[in-house]
């Protein structure tokens, strides 16, 4: 792999991980109503982003 591939593999990883952080974090943020509303369990965030990703 050529090492502006690598480079942009990496920024590609790193943003997704960060993204995918954030999204827990908004989650977590919300309060069990707020869930509820949106029909996700507190036991399921961290699939829910990870399934936005994709």
């Amino acid at each position: 792999m050529s090492l502006p591939r690598l480079a942009s593999s990496l920024a590609q990883s790193w943003e997704r991980f960060r993204e995918y952080h954030r999204t827990v974090a908004e989650l977590n943020a919300l309060d069990d109503r707020a869930l509820a509303d949106l029909d996700i369990g507190r036991h399921e965030i961290r699939r829910v982003a990870r399934e936005a990703l994709n």
